[in-house]
């Protein structure tokens, strides 16, 4: 790999919804990016999801003036739904028997992964909350925890598909009088009326499960961020949930955390997904969570400026043991910062390097409820 121009490397960000195809070359050249269908292999099964990644890889080196038959050096694939070594076996195997001249290599792994990636190089938290929800760790030994991801019938929080379905049940338990709703539920009931288009409790029942769309089910969330960005109190409490779910996620993860995340900068919170657009909303709770586990570090929430195919390429890269150029600081935005109640910051730090144990003696007292 003498001449960096010739390496030729890819790396698609797939979603439930949507995923982006990126092409650089080895000096980090974009020669192509691409758009495309949702690629989570839960929902679609193995083969469509290996047809639409090698279409898009086809339509990727068409853009960029690459033959056909010429592999990529390198293509990794950040998908939601890739959090098992198995089925991303079978998926890369897939994607190989469908199209042949892809890649020369291939990397499969979470669509969470990628995100992280892509700003924090020693890791991080990501927490993606879009049409569904996932939270990753990744410490910088590479080692990697979850909470969340387990998809609609098991998960899902903090997620639009979560808020869009809270919001019907809310009206639903109303209606049944099974439980009184927090706020009135006249705007998220027409909401509901105007997104689906139906006029009775009955006729949305189709959208629940014979016509059961999730991305169109996740879509009445957009309208209740508009009914929150005009005061409507049920529609602000639903984002207050979510955001407390969200800071419950992290907090969740505390305890798996290596101390060099956040005992000397801020611990980096990756935040992706459309959700992430009503942070004015998600904030009351998510601060709150906070607040009342007395989280005792730093934290610093950033919104991604590039796609997460980027990040992936970074992975990519790394699996072929490629040296390729990043430059982080331009990946992303710092959109908040909470400051810690006790201030891990102030914890021992000698030579520009703190001391793992006493970190670690601290999160111990934390995890007990003692600080």
């Amino acid at each position: 790999m003498s001449d960096r121009d010739e390496v030729l490397l890819g790396g698609i960000e797939g979603g439930a919804t949507h995923s982006r195809l990126s092409i650089c070359n080895g000096n980090g050249k974009e020669l192509a990016s691409v758009t495309g269908p949702g690629t989570n292999h839960w929902m679609l099964g193995v083969e469509e999801c290996a047809k639409r990644i090698s279409n898009m890889v086809a339509q990727g080196k068409r853009l960029a003036g690459i033959p056909e038959d010429k592999h990529l050096d390198v293509l990794g694939l950040s998908l939601s739904g890739c959090e098992q070594e198995a089925s991303n076996q079978k998926l890369a195997d897939a994607v190989r028997a469908e199209s042949p001249y892809a890649a020369k290599s291939l990397l499969v792994c979470s669509d969470t992964a990628g995100s992280v990636a892509t700003a924090a190089p020693r890791g991080g938290l990501v927490i993606i909350s879009g049409t569904g929800s996932n939270t990753l760790l990744c410490n910088p030994d590479g080692s990697q925890h979850g909470c969340g991801g387990w998809g609609y019938l098991l998960g899902d929080e903090a997620s639009a598909y979560w808020i869009s379905h809270r919001a019907i049940k809310i009206y639903f338990d109303q209606e049944d009088n099974f439980a009184k709703p927090p706020h009135p539920t006249d705007f998220v009931w027409d909401a509901i009326k105007k997104h689906f288009n139906v006029t009775t409790r009955t006729d949305l029942l189709d959208h629940c499960y014979a016509k059961f769309d999730k991305p169109m089910f996740a879509g009445l969330c957009s309208k209740l961020a508009v009914g929150a960005k005009d005061g409507d109190a049920l529609s602000l409490y639903l984002f207050k949930e979510a955001g407390e779910l969200m800071a419950k996620t992290v907090m969740a993860l505390v305890p798996k955390m290596d101390p060099v995340l956040y005992a000397r900068d801020p611990l980096k919170i990756v935040c992706v997904g459309s959700v992430w657009l009503s942070w004015d909303f998600l904030k009351p709770g998510f601060v709150e969570v906070l607040g009342q586990e007395k989280i005792s570090f730093d934290i610093e929430l950033l919104r991604l400026t590039t796609s997460t195919s980027l990040g992936t390429i970074y992975l990519a890269a790394d699996f072929i043991n490629f040296d390729f150029k990043r430059h982080y600081e331009k990946n992303y935005n710092i959109f908040y910062k909470y400051e810690g109640k006790n201030g891990v910051k102030n914890s021992p730090i000698t030579n520009g390097k703190h001391k793992t144990s006493e970190v670690k003696d601290l999160i111990a007292l934390w995890s007990n409820g003692k600080i």
